[in-house]
């Protein structure tokens, strides 16, 4: 039997898990959310968000450091809960990969066609050649060497994000230089809406995560994974949450505290911004840069879906899909099959609703997938400190699963409008398929070899 290629390191560890938090394209359009719910207090919500998400991610470190296995999710919720269990947690983040990439894949036409407009070129319905442009290099690249795919992730993002940095030295530079100077409001909540809208923004500041735990699907790629796995994660979180901090407040500051509105409304912050403390060429290099980031998602998902799909196939879901290619060393089959269910996204419905809108509707399915499989996790952290891991462990998987439970109540209730009260039952579908498939192979998970 082929096994996958253990040629992998801390460095690429982090590559995959920042690519497919992808921090410059989150912070090109999660950031007006937040503040439509806390006001100029969005960057204290992203500060609390971090600190909601490191209690999750040391759920994972938990786990990554006692079950070094390719499958993440499904292989620590089967060693908790067992194969069924296992399975469905697994197959939840395989929606979460294939919506995530699709949708990012969209979204590399979406600021490629801002940046032509910004010279006036405009491209219409081309942007879906981009997409699928995109979509097509990132599953040539996930094919073949993974530690080259890794490492060009960790490029792109870092390259992307440096554009942002620049950005914001220039606003905070010049902000400081008024009368008023830089603010510290952004860190008080906003009298208008309180803790409350903290704790809403906080929704939006969780989602900018998703995916962090990406990096465990390497486990069986990477040289001491029980050591680089977890420092990964923690690595991960830490980078982005500061990120995030940071570029929320530029974006605030810059807007100006007592413009929030306008901020909330704009669909661009970001081009706003370089227009205003820069130039219209920085506006096209953050377009730019945000479609490299997208890319970076792109290759990213791709690469921890097909991992995830590897692994549930190796449990016994499809023993084609759970072929190594003989010179790669990649799971090639599972990266064809992840890579055609995006496309299939791409060509069926995103044409029809624009870009945008499909990164919404694809990213909000994959992402109540994701908190259902990552409250699974904090659970049976809970359970193994239950069984004698420690009282800390105990406390960590139940103020671990506090965190989650919060942005999926606030995802569902109050019901949100047409369309979007349609996804959380896309969502019961698929584990109604995936308990199908389990029904069709009832020795999913019992046969597994690691």
């Amino acid at each position: 039997m082929i096994r996958l290629k253990r040629n992998l390191g801390l460095i690429e560890a982090i590559g995959l898990s920042l690519s497919v938090i992808a921090p410059t394209m989150g912070m090109a359009l999660n950031v007006t959310l937040a503040v439509g719910a806390a006001g100029a207090a969005a960057p204290l919500g992203f500060a609390v968000g971090t600190a909601l998400v490191a209690l999750v991610g040391l759920s994972f470190v938990f786990f990554s450091s006692r079950v070094p296995q390719t499958g993440s999710v499904y292989a620590y919720i089967r060693h908790t809960f067992g194969p069924r269990a296992g399975f469905l947690a697994g197959w939840c983040m395989l929606l979460l990969y294939i919506a995530g990439g699709s949708g990012s894949a969209a979204l590399v036409g979406d600021f490629l066609r801002a940046a032509f407009e910004d010279h006036g070129i405009p491209i219409g319905g081309w942007w879906l050649v981009f997409a699928l442009a995109a979509l097509a290099f990132a599953t040539f690249a996930a094919y073949r060497e993974m530690s080259v795919a890794a490492r060009m992730m960790l490029v792109l993002e870092l390259s992307s994000v440096a554009v942002i940095l620049y950005l914001g030295t220039l606003i905070l530079m010049a902000v400081s230089a008024t009368d008023g100077g830089l603010s510290t409001a952004p860190f008080r909540p906003d009298p208008a809406s309180g803790w409350w809208g903290i704790g809403y923004a906080v929704v939006f500041a969780v989602l900018s995560f998703a995916g962090f735990e990406a990096a465990t699907t390497l486990a069986e790629e990477t040289g001491q994974p029980g050591r680089a796995i977890p420092l990964a994660l923690i690595c991960t979180v830490v980078l982005a949450g500061l990120f995030f901090v940071f570029a929320s407040y530029i974006q605030v500051v810059g807007f100006g505290v007592g413009n929030m509105k306008a901020l909330a409304a704009d669909e661009a912050p970001l081009n706003t911004l370089a227009l205003k403390f820069g130039s219209l060429r920085l506006a096209t290099a953050l377009d730019i840069a945000a479609a490299v980031s997208a890319i970076s998602a792109v290759l990213g998902t791709l690469s921890a879906g097909a991992r995830m799909l590897y692994a549930l196939s190796r449990a016994g879901l499809s023993e084609t899909a759970a072929r190594v290619h003989p010179v790669h060393g990649t799971p090639a089959v599972a990266v064809l099959i992840v890579g055609g269910a995006m496309l299939a996204g791409l060509l069926v419905w995103a044409p029809f609703i624009g870009p945008a809108h499909y990164y919404d509707d694809v990213g909000t399915i994959g992402v109540l997938a994701l908190i259902l499989a990552y409250l699974g996790v904090t659970i049976a952290v809970a359970a193994h400190a239950r069984r004698g891991a420690g009282r800390i462990w105990l406390l960590v998987g139940l103020a671990g699963t506090l965190a989650m439970a919060w942005p999926l109540w606030n995802s569902v209730y109050p019901v949100p409008a047409f369309p979007d009260n349609l996804w959380p039952y896309a969502v019961i579908a698929w584990v109604a398929l995936g308990g199908v498939l389990l029904i069709a192979r009832p020795r999913i998970g019992l046969d597994e070899g690691p």
